[in-house]
Formats: C-alpha cells, structure tokens, sequence
C-alpha cells in the first residue's frame, strides 16, 4: 500500500465520525504525519472531541483525554511519585500524558501552572518529575480543544504555548446537508464506533520518517522564509512568527505534499498550510483591533504579495 492509499484510508475512517470536514481533516492528518501538535478552536458541540477521538481510533493508537477545569492539577498530566512502603522507595506514578495521543480538553479552562505543564512534553517529547526525564510512548500527539475566548471560565493561552501547537483548526457549523447526514446517523458515538485502525504505531512512525525525506528546494525555503518574515514587519502585526513557526511549515509543507504522493514540496503545499501555522501565533497590532481586521485577512495579503518561487527555478531529485 502506498502513502496516498494509507492517508486517504485514515481520512476515509475519520470521515465516519466527522461529516463534511474534509479539510479540516486532512490538515490535522498533515500535522500528525509531520510529528506536530494540533489546536482546535470552536465553540462547544461542533465535533471537536470526536475528531480527536476518531484519529486515535484510525490510528490504532493508545489516547488518553483529560476534560480540563479549573481544579485539575500539573501532576494530573505529568504524574508523581509516591513513597512504597515495600520498597522503601518513592515510585513514579504516569500521568494522562503517557500515551500516544493526549487530548487535552478545553484547555483554557484550566490555569496557567496547569497549561505549562505541557510545555516541555510538546518540545521535547519528555516529562521530568522530581529531576528524572521520562520519555513520553512513540509516536506522541497533544490534540488540544478550546472554546473562544470570552466564553465563561476560559482565558487566554500564553504566547509560549500557542508556539508549541504547529496547527490551529477552527471547524465552524456543519453545512444544511452535512447536519441532515448527522441527524440521521442519530449519535455520534455510534458513528465513532463505526471507526476502524487501517494503521497501527508502528506504520505511522514508518509514514513520518517517510515524511522527513520529502525534497525542499532551496527557492521553495526561500519562499518559507519571506511568508514568515512579512508578518514581522506587517503594520497590522504587533508579535510576527518565530523561527520555531518557519520550522513548523517545512515540516507540515513536506506531510501535504507526502499524503498527494509526492516525494517534493511545491508551492502550492506551503501557501494551503501557512495560514494554519501562523493564525494562532499572531499578535495583532492596536490597530489593526481597531480597524477590526481579523489575523486570516491579514495573512491572505500576506500570501498575495510574497511572490511564488517560478517552476523553471525549482529543480528536484528522486
């Protein structure tokens, strides 16, 4: 089975329990395959839970999911040690986060001490407590859900976090049809059970070493790093994209164009992608709250003055 039949076998199985998100899908699957980190912002009951869900389930990964409230602890995540009387011994006890696949649910419920416990899992795939370093199970995802700010008892995530995240995916109401679809499926459970593996870990960690080789040419990096530089002067931006933002774009640009079977990036891989990668780690400038201009328009500019390297420039092997 190549890569294009096992991505669109994952998108197929995922596409059971979530209706008429193709995109939103396929970009959460690039994000996987690239070995990121996804944020999905939405208000409550339009799948965002299921959607993680599903992915664990095509995946034949283990998922474990902590609802996030304001109660919930940083050793919930991370886990503790506890004294064994029979071993005269403290012994580590794992947290949620030892698994495949965390979901962290609705994360800006929680408090900052909490949020910041996931900071070094999501960089360094480790946790430390009590000064030793655990390595967390290969491969390893955060899917992370939060409702708008604004809604009772959220508050904003901190700019470090956002960072760590490569995606931020806003799924929005279903369409007329796709509702009907969901209304006649009758539960969504019973449609996330119809979920099937067509994978397991071991094949996905094979796809994401397969995604590494995926060729970058050298005016499709320079290409990268003008989207990303434009928004660091942009008069609409206060706080423009770090180099950990033009790294996450390589990195996802080399899973679009793996999952449409080809072993290079074109352009078009990397400007379907930048909004994804830059919404979220944007901070608007006071005018551009002002004038109420929203981070995807400013990011469409972006993507409409920087101009695409030319297809006689790019030369590629394999």
């Amino acid at each position: 089975m190549n890569q294009n039949e096992k991505a669109a076998r994952i998108i197929r199985e995922v596409s059971k329990a979530i209706i008429g998100k193709h995109e939103c899908i396929r970009t959460i699957l690039c994000a996987i395959l690239s070995g990121g980190h996804v944020l999905i912002e939405d208000i409550p009951g339009v799948g965002k839970t299921t959607l993680a869900l599903a992915f664990a389930a095509a995946m034949g990964l283990e998922q474990k999911r902590i609802q996030f409230t304001p109660d919930v602890l940083p050793s919930d995540i991370t886990g503790f040690s506890m004294y064994q009387r029979e071993q005269e011994k403290f012994v580590y006890q794992p947290g949620a986060i030892m698994c495949n696949l965390f979901l962290a649910d609705e994360i800006n419920r929680t408090s900052p001490k909490t949020q910041s416990a996931l900071l070094e899992v999501m960089e360094e795939n480790a946790v430390t407590v009590d000064g030793v370093t655990r390595p967390v199970p290969s491969p390893f995802v955060v899917i992370a859900t939060e409702n708008p700010i604004g809604y009772t008892g959220t508050q904003m995530l901190p700019e470090s976090q956002l960072d760590r995240f490569q995606v931020c995916i806003v799924m929005g109401y279903p369409g007329n049809d796709d509702e009907i679809a969901i209304l006649k499926a009758q539960a969504t459970r019973r449609m996330l059970q119809s979920v099937r593996p067509v994978i397991n870990k071991q094949e996905l960690l094979e796809m994401q070493e397969e995604v590494s080789r995926v060729v970058i040419s050298d005016p499709i990096y320079q290409y990268m790093v003008s989207l990303c530089a434009e928004t660091r002067k942009h008069p609409g931006i206060e706080l423009g994209l770090s180099p950990r933002a033009t790294l996450a774009l390589a990195s996802i640009a080399r899973a679009n164009a793996y999952i449409q079977g080809r072993n290079y990036v074109i352009p078009g891989d990397v400007a379907d992608m930048f909004p994804y990668i830059a919404v979220h780690r944007l901070r608007l400038s006071t005018e551009s709250k002002m004038n109420h201009w929203k981070a995807d328009d400013i990011l469409k500019q972006i993507l409409e003055h920087v101009e695409m390297p030319l297809p006689e420039r790019m030369k590629f092997r394999g």
